[in-house]
């Protein structure tokens, strides 16, 4: 079972349940049924909405599969944990028409860390596996 990771997904589905209610919210306020109708805040919405689509599934499989793998909790915890604050930063940042771009930036480090962190994981657990040593 990939407790930890459940956790984490649990929490990403929250956030990405908030930031599909903001798009609609906004389409129903537009009278918006497709596209941005032209409305710079809608826009950033649909895309907040569509970059945590692209980040966040790739994110919760990886951590899952070092989980699975038996990379420690604690570094399973930190994966997920920077993977969460990553994508609430950047759509912290991003949702907003003065954009702050240090949340963005941030946002977009802390994701790419935990992706790229638990992409490492996996690396070394399944090469130390392959090799014989687990």
């Amino acid at each position: 079972m990939v407790t930890v990771t459940a956790i984490y997904a649990s929490l990403l589905a929250i956030l990405g349940i908030w930031l599909a209610r903001n798009v609609i919210a906004q389409r129903r306020i537009l009278h918006v049924a497709i596209g941005d109708g032209g409305d710079d805040k809608l826009r950033r919405l649909m895309r907040v909405q569509a970059n945590f689509s692209e980040y966040a599934p790739l994110g919760l499989i990886l951590i899952g599969f070092a989980e699975m793998g038996g990379a420690p909790l604690v570094l399973v915890h930190l994966l997920g944990a920077m993977l969460l604050v990553g994508r609430i930063l950047h759509a912290n940042g991003v949702s907003r028409t003065k954009e702050p771009l240090s949340l963005r930036v941030a946002g977009m480090i802390l994701t790419f860390l935990s992706i790229g962190g638990a992409a490492a994981t996996n690396l070394t657990l399944s090469g130390m596996r392959l090799a014989g040593y687990l």
